[in-house]
């Protein structure tokens, strides 16, 4: 019996397969996330720095005097160790099937639940996360700037909000244009450095103003239910300062792989340092200006400061800097879910002029959203607690406990679950706190002010 030889209908298909695979690597060289990878170690330090240390670090405070002193530092010390931990484990599983590498968030889930489920449970949280805080730095890069303006200038007529996040969101309809992760490593780079500037900023400050007279330390909230609800929005606060995780995946994804140099070494280098970093902003401002404002404290550290106005001038625009860097970081998973979709299931052509629609039409929506809602503490709350506890601080351990298996009730096992209880705890009660400050800022709110 000798071998057949190959018919033409074997070659065709040999040929279209090839064709296809042809196809899928151009794609996959043109999306933003998978198109360049050699990244060093450091890129994935700073922009961990960036997607972590947000602005949500000048709302720690103001956290700290809802929660109180003892529950306080306990909230913070453990969100820090838990997300460590889960970044660890993402970190862990971006190549653990050998050959092939999760480069995004729901690639993981899909691989942990299964095709269909995997991208239902993931990339709706993960589009309210990017999306989400997208919307809540054009608001704070836009109250930023008009506090810039109104420190320099205080005899100046007053400029409404909206026009200054028209400002903010002019940068972005030209940075959005940077094809990938690699390309706003600079953009990222001066983010990363602004936000320890801006953090140093507002501790050190704190401390020259010394501790207020009469500074009080109970709680503000003159009733029981309301002290409750308080202590809920600060946890979802807290959940919000610590949410980097939505996109670890897609920084490691730009980290250059080999079987014997698999990426996760670099990464995790890069992941220590920035949470090193992380710590040094976090702790510090929260509790020195806990210390010295008391419950008075205003849910952004840098309104409490409002001398030397240079200073608080110099760290609002550090700020609005950061926030633009953030901004980036943030959009770029949702360019590349945007874009995928567009070229891989509605068949468009990848080209430039495809990008600059998808990507002015998301910067305009998000620039849109931010104009007409800019209650921003309450919407931290709010989505701190919807989505940033699942993807932070539970579903990576979920994942790990569908892929791995650990032997129950051993180590891991416990690690895992104690950390899903309290985020999924985490998860229930801080949209209810965030809701209930909405709510309450919403009496007093005209749109388009």
């Amino acid at each position: 019996m000798g071998t057949q030889a190959p018919s033409d209908k074997d070659n065709a298909r040999n040929d279209s397969f090839e064709e296809k695979l042809a196809r899928q690597k151009a794609i996959d060289d043109w999306l933003p996330i998978t198109s360049s990878r050699n990244a060093k170690w450091w890129y994935s330090a700073f922009h961990n720095v960036t997607a972590m240390v947000g602005a949500g670090v000048l709302g720690l405070p103001y956290a700290m005097s809802e929660l109180g002193w003892g529950p306080g530092v306990v909230v913070l010390v453990l969100s820090w160790i838990i997300t460590l931990y889960t970044l660890w484990q993402m970190v862990e599983m971006h190549e653990m099937v050998p050959g092939k590498r999760f480069d995004r968030y729901h690639e993981l889930g899909q691989y942990a639940f299964g095709e269909k489920l995997g991208l239902y449970i993931v990339v709706p949280q993960q589009l309210i996360v990017e999306v989400g805080v997208c919307i809540v730095y054009m608001v704070t890069g836009g109250k930023s700037l008009k506090k810039f303006h109104d420190t320099v200038c205080s005899t100046c007529q007053s400029i409404k909000l909206t026009y200054f996040i028209m400002i903010f969101a002019s940068v972005h309809f030209v940075l959005s244009h940077l094809p990938n992760f690699n390309s706003i490593s600079g953009v990222s780079l001066a983010a990363a450095v602004m936000s320890l500037s801006y953090s140093t900023i507002a501790w050190g400050a704190s401390v020259d103003k010394g501790v207020q007279p009469n500074v009080q330390y109970g709680y503000k909230a003159k009733t029981a239910a309301g002290t409750v609800f308080d202590f809920f929005g600060a946890l979802g606060e807290v959940a919000f300062a610590y949410a980097g995780h939505n996109v670890v995946l897609e920084i490691q994804a730009t980290i250059p792989s080999t079987p014997e140099k698999p990426s996760k070494g670099p990464m995790w280098r890069g992941v220590v340092v920035a949470y090193i970093v992380v710590a040094l902003c976090y702790f510090p401002v929260a509790l020195i200006g806990y210390w010295m404002f008391g419950n008075a404290v205003e849910d952004n550290i840098l309104m409490s400061l409002e001398k030397p106005a240079w200073l608080i001038a110099m760290a609002n625009m550090f700020v609005v800097i950061h926030v633009i860097g953030s901004y980036q970081i943030y959009a770029m998973p949702v360019f590349d879910m945007m874009e995928t979709v567009l070229v891989k299931k509605l068949n468009f052509k990848p080209t430039r002029t495809l990008r600059f629609i998808v990507r002015n039409l998301y910067v305009a929506f998000t620039m849109f959203v931010g104009i007409t809602f800019p209650f921003f503490g309450g919407l931290l709350g709010f989505f701190g607690g919807f989505a940033f506890a699942p993807t932070t601080y539970f579903l990576p351990c979920i994942m790990w406990l569908a892929i791995y298996k650990p032997r129950k009730f051993g180590l891991s096992w416990w690690t895992n679950w104690i950390c899903i209880v309290l985020g999924v705890v985490l998860m229930v009660v801080s949209p209810i706190g965030g809701l209930r400050q909405i709510i309450i800022q919403a009496k007093h709110y005209e749109f388009y002010s």
